[in-house]
């Protein structure tokens, strides 16, 4: 067997480490030289031949869109870590005829008076660290020769065969060679291993029985303390509290995100009813308000919520948790803390009015993996995507306005402000992710506005005041991606969508590639001004995906540069901002309207009969809210 020489050099926040099965370690300037034995990690993702490892678990995920990344290592690989997510269960949420999934009704409120890589000079492959902290270690390997791949039969692998979130076993001899690689079945929940539930929560309140706190300071300073939890079937109300939750040496990460470890208020068997009051946390994994599980409820009304470290969302569910929001006004500092929030196992949340801000790196306002319904709220998102949703969940907006700052980052390929997407960490369900927005307006500070990959979508989006960047990149993109966060494989990893616009401003062009499929809709007096851009330079060998565009007789698509799709259906008015008619032809040559503008739009298919059948619909947020 040809040997891979390997040199692993893990970079350490300390410079002590102990690593199972390493024979011998040698510590130079706060690194570790692995030069015998073995280190087992989890894959994150694979560029090529380079592989990034995750050397333990816990600790803060990246992948998030937006969320702030390590810094690449010169010839380091792609960084696969996508959005948090895992097993997006919503159990609650059911489809109806449309397709649409409703939210279920909140449970009847509590009675206010009850009681209750690189390759070095040498040609030697080497693995280079990607991200230091205390809880997750990464490194790249290059994989040159693939006899070196073997299944825990014995059997061998082949590198296009290994999956993000497979366990590789990585054996180095004295020599610092790679001698062999035992490929495992892929892990559920995040790069890294994903984190179980606590055998049991740490509170400095615990209630277990149905009571009414009213007017009371509950303060947690502890590790990983809950300020107060809900157990039991228990039945609480916090009216007019203070909780203060803070502490230096929380853990933050999945236990937080996943299971609420940590949490301001927390409800994982029972109902909570917050009102009126103050919460504010310092502490990592610190979120405000979380109802985790599906026997967990709570209730947050005119409640004013401040948020400081990472993995600490405002308001959060997880595991079918139930939320229900009025009025409430909710700010977040640190990264990976979205103002309306939601992880592992999903659930439903119903936000009625207030202010939600996120200002930290990778926050959104509105980070989705579960069933989110708002109206009337202002969402605003200071250093992130203002809205992003994982796999086969939903988000609806009725009458908000969200205003986004995504800007670039070198993980990314694109910028954008809203995002439906897959990022393959597990921790979201795979399917149809669905957007609405209907009324209320969209501000967008840089580069295009809608964005969707690696995924299956419907987004429908109805009389929406945009304002959009100076110089809009574009108003969807439809595509794959070659992002370093790793969601899917380039090549491989278009994207499903049906996108609706229903009475409708739109500027900016319309992105696709051959291996998408785009069912375009403009319906009641909707107007687009830019092109359709077959753009393959995320397709890898290209695919026989689609581009159909269907425009009803009251829309208008105003055409800024030559245009071509698959199918166009058209009742309506093409012209040119000067308002000469466009020429409209076909792959084969045939002309099928002669116009008067220099511009073309040139279909495999066109017709002048439109069946808009197919078009999304925006239901209305009674329809979502069970009310």
């Amino acid at each position: 067997m040809k040997k891979i020489i390997a040199m692993i050099l893990i970079c350490m926040m300390t410079g002590v480490m102990i690593l199972t099965g390493c024979a011998e370690t040698s510590a130079k300037s706060g690194d570790v030289q692995i030069r015998a034995g073995s280190i087992s990690g989890t894959v994150q993702s694979v560029d090529g031949e380079k592989i990034t490892l995750t050397l333990s678990n816990g600790g803060q995920r990246g992948g998030m869109p937006g969320r702030q990344q390590p810094p690449e290592m010169s010839g380091g690989s792609n960084s696969q870590t996508p959005p948090d997510k895992p097993e997006g269960n919503n159990d609650q949420s059911q489809s109806d005829d449309s397709g649409q999934k409703d939210a279920q009704a909140p449970p009847e409120k509590p009675d206010d008076s009850s009681d209750q890589p690189q390759t070095d000079d040498s040609g030697n492959q080497s693995a280079q660290p990607q991200q230091t902290d205390e809880d997750s270690l990464k490194f790249v390997i290059t994989v040159s020769d693939e006899s070196v791949l073997k299944d825990t039969e014995g059997d061998p692998v082949k590198l296009d065969d290994i999956k993000e979130g497979d366990s590789l076993t990585v054996t180095v001899d004295e020599d610092g060679s790679i001698t062999g690689i035992i490929v495992g079945e892929a892990q559920q929940g995040v790069p890294g291993g994903q984190s179980s539930a606590p055998d049991e929560y740490v509170s400095a309140n615990t209630y277990t029985e149905d009571t009414k706190v009213t007017g009371e300071t509950l303060t947690s300073t502890e590790k990983d303390e809950n300020a107060a939890l809900v157990q039991n079937n228990a039945t609480v109300t916090l009216d007019k509290v203070t909780v203060k939750r803070e502490n230096d040496e929380s853990t933050g990460g999945d236990s937080a995100s996943f299971y609420g470890v940590g949490a301001a208020v927390l409800t994982t068997e029972g109902t909570v009813e917050v009102k009126d009051a103050k919460i504010t946390t310092d502490a990592a994994g610190a979120a405000g308000v979380f109802a985790c599980g599906d026997n967990s409820t709570a209730y947050v009304e005119n409640t004013v919520i401040k948020t400081s470290e990472g993995t600490s969302g405002g308001i959060h569910v997880a595991g079918g948790g139930k939320l229900y929001a009025s009025d409430n006004t909710v700010t977040t500092e640190g990264e990976s803390s979205a103002a309306i929030r939601s992880d592992l196992g999903g659930g439903t949340m119903v936000v009625d009015g207030g202010s939600y801000t996120s200002n930290g790196a990778g926050s959104p306002a509105i980070y989705c993996t579960a069933d989110i319904t708002v109206k009337d709220s202002s969402l605003t998102a200071n250093g992130s995507e203002g809205l992003c949703i994982e796999g086969k969940n939903a988000t609806r907006l009725y009458g908000c306005d969200l205003v986004s700052s995504q800007t670039e980052n070198e993980q990314n390929d694109n910028i954008w402000n809203l995002i439906v997407y897959q990022s393959m960490s597990g921790d979201a369900e795979e399917g149809e992710g669905t957007l609405i927005i209907d009324g209320g307006s969209i501000t967008a500070k840089e580069g295009g506005l809608f964005y969707t990959t690696n995924t299956q979508s419907v987004i429908t989006v109805s009389d929406v005041d945009i304002t959009y960047p100076d110089d809009t990149d574009y108003f969807l993109r439809c595509t794959g991606n070659s992002n370093k966060r790793g969601w899917g494989s380039t090549g491989s990893n278009g994207a499903d969508c049906t996108f609706t616009a229903d009475d409708q401003d739109m500027k900016g062009d319309i992105i696709y590639d051959s291996i998408s499929d785009l069912d375009f809709y403009m319906v009641n007096g909707s107007c687009l001004e830019g092109a359709f851009v077959d753009d393959e330079s995320c397709a890898g060998n290209g695919g026989d995906g689609t581009c159909n565009v269907v425009i009803d007789k009251s829309s208008t698509w105003t055409l800024t540069g030559d245009s071509t799709v698959t199918s166009l259906s058209n009742a309506g008015k093409i012209v040119d901002a000067n308002g000469r008619t466009v020429t409209i032809k076909g792959t084969d040559g045939k002309v099928y309207v002669k116009g008067d503008s220099r511009y073309t739009v040139t279909v495999e298919k066109y017709s002048e009969k439109v069946d808009t059948s197919g078009a999304g619909k925006t239901g209305s947020f009674d329809d979502y809210a069970g009310k």
